[in-house]
Order: structure tokens, then C-alpha cells, then sequence
């Protein structure tokens, strides 16, 4: 009989817990729909594909995939540190950036510890608390922004981090320079801040803070989030980062699992590191498809939020999504609702290539006039 003799067998973390709900996979959206072309503008990922000396490394260490992968990551992590102009002692990794999330979160909370973060924000924050029966503290955004005064206002002694995203995942807003470090001044020193900027290459704002060079070499007790799953076309192979405090990178170490970042991940991520023309190219392409989505998205009359800052755009629709997203899906799009991230009535659109974003915005208005007939 399902379940039978499980009383007691499972944690009583996991009873509130919901997990993340990735979205539907394309084939499987086809498959059910009858389509011959599906767009997924749904994860956030890069819409180009990896760099072309990252297809390169990953044909040069195929023959040898019989053997497990270097478990320290040491070329990478060498690499990272050389990148950034920082001590080697100071580069974690994980399985993208969501990978050094939950390893900080298991090496620094116990149940009844608490983490305080804005909402809606990234769900994996709270999931990897709930997780280990530590307490999410939500702080509702104002303006589709981290309440910054009240995250600091919602800081006890019973917290141990304060998860930031910066830029904002669903909302793709971002906290002004002077409010982010007026923040950072009234964090304890009994608290790690978590600044995940999983996002940092789209982002063109001269005020943005680069938290590496700014915060992390100036020593403040921070650890900074990157990834090699957006801009670099690798979130098929699960690679992030981040770069912090010595001891917390110690800490990180030993949670982590071992031979978890595969050879190609490593292998690619290396490869893509200092290609800096491409970098640029996809960032002025995101910049202008992302204009176009907001564009489309104001002009079927919805509510955005922005400036969007990263490569998609969050919207309010309605008191709930589902509709429009199943009419859009109905269309072979693919957006995200975001009933799991907090926010029930609203949608997030990655930025795709030029052509699936007018795929898009053709859909959208096709979608809403359909509504209105």
C-alpha cells in the first residue's frame, strides 16, 4: 500500500516545502499540441548557443568522459580567480548559481535559523531553507524592487543570510547604487549577504554595482553570484560561481558534492571565459530584443515593470496568468506565470532571438484579440 509504514520516515521540513517547477520542455509542448514550431521565451536562458571555442573544448575532452572529472575544478577555478583579480581561496563553484545557493544554505543553516530575502524573488532562497528547517522571512518588494530599508529592518539574531538578487528574478529590476550600499552598512557582521548577480553581463547601467570589484575586494562580507548559464549558452551544463570571503568558500567546500561539475561544464566554461566580443554582441542584442518584448507587452496594454535590466521582462496581466499563458502556449510560445514565484498575475518573458521575439509579440496580440472578440 502507497505510503504505508513512511509515518516519522520523512522530515517535517519537507511538508510545507513546494518544489521549483521548471517549465514544460518543448518537445512535450509539441507533442501535445500538434505544433511544428514551439518558441520557449520561459528559463531565462541565453537564446544563442554556446561560444564557438566552448563547442571546441567540449569535442577535445569527449574521448576522455570514461574518466570522473577533476572534483577541485582547479584549471576553472584558477581561471575565475585570475578573471576577477582575486585570491584563488576566494572562487567557489556549484551546478550554476542555484548550485552555490544551496551549498551556502547547507553550510550555514540549522533549523529555526532564519534567512531574510524580498518577495517575489527567486524561489530557490526559500526552498533550500524550508529545506533544512531553517525560516524564509519574506519582505514584500516595492515598485517591483528589494525593499532594501525593510530587508535590513527584518534582520534578527537569528539570521544568518540575506539573499539579494541583483537584478531582480521575476521582476528584472534593479536597487540603485547608493541604496545597495546603504543597505550593506546595516548588515551585522553575524549575517553573509547573498548578492546574486546571475544576470551581470546584460546589464548596461553605469550605476550598477559590480559586486566582486566593489564590494568582495573591499573586503565586506559578501558573496557575489555569477553563472555561465545566460549570456555564455552553457545552462544545459549547470556551471555558476561565486567569489566571497575565504571561510565561506571553505565552508562551501565541504558540502559540496564531489565530482559535480562535469568535464565538459568545466571544460566549456573555461573555454568561454575571455571572449569578451562576444559578450558585448549578445549584450547589445539583448538590450534591443529586450526592448521589443517590454514594447509589446505595453502596447497590448499589460503593466511592466523596469526598467528591466537583465534579459527578460515581468508584467502584470490580471489577477491570474493562466489564461494568457495557456493562450500564448496554445500559440507555440512558451512565458513563464508566476504563481510559484509569489506573484499569481503576472507573466515573465525571456528575451529570445530577433525572430522569436516578434514570434512573440505576433502571438501576444493575436492572444488578446481572441480575448476581446
Amino acid at each position: 500500500m502507497s505510503g504505508e509504514g513512511t509515518h516519522g520516515l520523512f522530515r517535517p521540513a519537507l511538508d510545507e516545502l513546494r518544489p521549483y517547477e521548471p517549465g514544460k520542455p518543448v518537445e512535450e509542448v509539441q507533442r501535445e499540441l500538434g505544433l511544428e514550431r514551439v518558441v520557449k521565451l520561459a528559463s531565462n536562458e541565453g537564446p544563442f548557443g554556446p561560444f564557438p571555442a566552448a563547442l571546441e573544448a567540449a569535442a577535445a575532452v569527449a574521448p576522455e568522459l570514461n574518466r570522473y572529472p577533476d572534483g577541485g575544478a582547479f584549471r576553472l577555478r584558477a581561471a575565475l580567480a585570475d578573471h576577477h583579480g582575486v585570491p584563488f581561496e576566494q572562487v567557489a563553484l556549484g551546478a550554476g548559481a542555484d548550485g552555490v545557493i544551496d551549498t551556502i544554505t547547507q553550510a550555514t543553516l540549522d533549523p529555526g535559523d532564519e534567512l531574510v530575502t524580498g518577495w517575489p524573488s527567486f524561489p530557490s532562497y526559500v526552498i533550500y531553507a524550508r529545506k533544512l528547517g531553517a525560516v524564509p522571512v519574506l519582505v514584500p518588494l516595492r515598485d517591483h524592487r528589494y525593499d532594501l530599508e525593510a530587508l535590513a529592518d527584518a534582520v534578527t539574531e537569528r539570521t544568518k543570510l540575506v539573499c539579494v538578487a541583483h537584478p531582480n528574478n521575476p521582476t528584472g529590476t534593479s536597487n540603485a547604487r547608493a541604496e545597495l550600499l546603504a543597505f550593506l552598512a546595516r548588515i551585522p557582521p553575524h549575517v553573509l549577504v547573498v548578492l546574486d548577480q546571475a544576470y551581470f553581463e546584460y546589464v548596461t547601467d553605469p550605476e550598477y554595482v559590480d559586486g566582486v570589484e566593489e564590494l568582495v575586494k573591499h573586503g565586506r562580507r559578501v558573496l557575489v553570484l555569477r553563472t555561465f548559464s545566460k549570456i555564455y549558452g552553457l545552462a544545459g551544463l549547470r556551471i555558476g560561481y561565486g567569489i566571497g570571503p575565504e571561510d565561506v568558500v571553505a565552508a562551501i567546500a565541504k558540502v559540496r558534492r564531489p565530482f559535480d561539475l562535469s568535464t565538459p561544464a568545466q571544460a566549456m566554461a573555461l573555454a568561454s571565459l575571455d571572449d569578451r566580443h562576444e559578450v558585448d554582441l549578445r549584450r547589445r542584442l539583448n538590450e534591443e530584443g529586450r526592448g521589443a518584448v517590454d514594447a509589446a507587452l505595453r502596447e497590448a496594454g499589460y503593466a511592466v515593470a523596469g526598467p528591466a535590466v537583465a534579459n527578460f521582462v515581468y508584467a502584470e496581466v490580471g489577477d491570474d496568468a493562466g489564461p494568457l499563458f495557456d493562450a500564448l502556449l496554445r500559440l507555440g510560445v512558451i512565458v513563464r506565470p508566476l504563481h510559484g514565484f509569489g506573484s499569481p498575475g503576472a507573466i515573465r518573458v525571456s528575451v529570445g532571438t530577433p525572430e522569436e521575439t516578434q514570434i512573440f509579440a505576433d502571438a501576444l496580440a493575436q492572444a488578446r484579440a481572441a480575448s476581446a472578440s
